[in-house]
């Protein structure tokens, strides 16, 4: 063996026994927390309680607290009430972002019997978010869709990125929502659809522009985004309900979901049974999770196998 071919194999043997480069690791971007205040005024719920829940948020860590629901469907539809409720979530730790429930608005009536439904949920908007940024600490990317002059009545629904997460309400009332059976009872459930499509549209490809990681919808109403269409029907039942009003945004929010990269998390304060603790159930990019009259939090670890982290508070 030649001196040239000795020398080239003592190379190739201490190579090979040389530990293997290590492969550069995924940056991870930053996580976040948030916490969730479920519709405490039904069931029962009382102001203690809701305060008790607004007390337990008031803690160090989270960026933002989402509430749902600031009366009972049997509590007066007073502006003295509306804006008792509204002061007690001032927050100087957090923003806090509000979304009425369907026992805000739909149920009132006026002195002389007749529904108020439309005209308590306009002196509700102007009493909520007379401040667009919302209560006590400002999110810096935050902003609503009244600021479009079309749809300037809707200012409950709103959107903010928390690092690669946009986040956004929208108006889904816990009572069908808010869809009439009787003959020419439509016209908010009508003119508010034609506005959450926007909304939606708008949302969806706002978190493309911004290469978003995932997006987090919050109502009121389950839209039983995870439930095919025949148990749908079955659940309502065809006799009681002549049209399921969660139908349209369903479609879609599946439909722009499939065209999304990202994960896709819907939140919700609908009823959780009773010993059942809240739990993000997926098909395929598509979560969902009711908290009922919960306080939940709910820690976001970009990069991480478990996106979407949920606890009790």
């Amino acid at each position: 063996m030649t001196f040239a071919v000795r020398l080239l194999a003592l190379l190739c043997a201490a190579l090979a026994v040389l530990p293997a480069a290590a492969a550069p690791k995924q940056k991870r971007l930053p996580g976040h927390e948030f916490a969730v205040i479920g519709h405490t005024f039904t069931a029962g719920g009382s102001e203690a309680q809701r305060e008790q829940a607004v007390a337990r948020t008031r803690r160090p860590g989270l960026d933002f607290v989402l509430v749902t629901g600031i009366k009972g469907s049997k509590e007066p539809c007073t502006d003295e009430l509306y804006t008792r409720r509204r002061d007690m979530l001032d927050d100087p730790l957090h923003p806090v972002v509000v979304l009425p429930a369907a026992s805000d608005w739909s149920a009132c009536r006026n002195s002389a019997g007749k529904s108020a439904a439309i005209e308590r949920l306009n002196r509700l908007r102007e009493l909520l978010y007379e401040d667009q940024n919302g209560h006590g600490v400002v999110l810096p990317t935050f902003s609503r869709l009244s600021t479009n002059t079309r749809y300037r009545s809707y200012a409950e629904n709103a959107e903010w990125m928390v690092g690669s997460v946009l986040y956004a309400t929208i108006n889904l009332p816990a009572d069908n929502n808010h869809y009439r059976p009787e003959a020419g009872r439509n016209s908010e459930f009508e003119d508010r659809a034609v506005a959450n499509r926007f909304w939606l549209t708008k949302l969806f490809a706002q978190a493309k522009r911004k290469k978003a990681t995932a997006i987090v919808l919050f109502s009121e109403g389950d839209v039983n985004i995870l439930t095919d269409e025949p148990g749908i029907l079955a659940r309502l039942g065809r006799s009681q309900l002549a049209m399921d009003g969660y139908a349209g945004v369903r479609r879609q929010v599946l439909g722009l979901a499939k065209k999304f990269n990202g994960k896709v998390l819907l939140i919700d304060t609908a009823p959780v049974p009773n010993g059942t603790e809240p739990a993000i159930l997926w098909k395929d990019n598509i979560g969902h999770v009711s908290v009922g009259n919960r306080t939940m939090h709910v820690k976001v670890m970009p990069g991480a196998e478990q996106l979407f982290r949920l606890d009790e508070l």
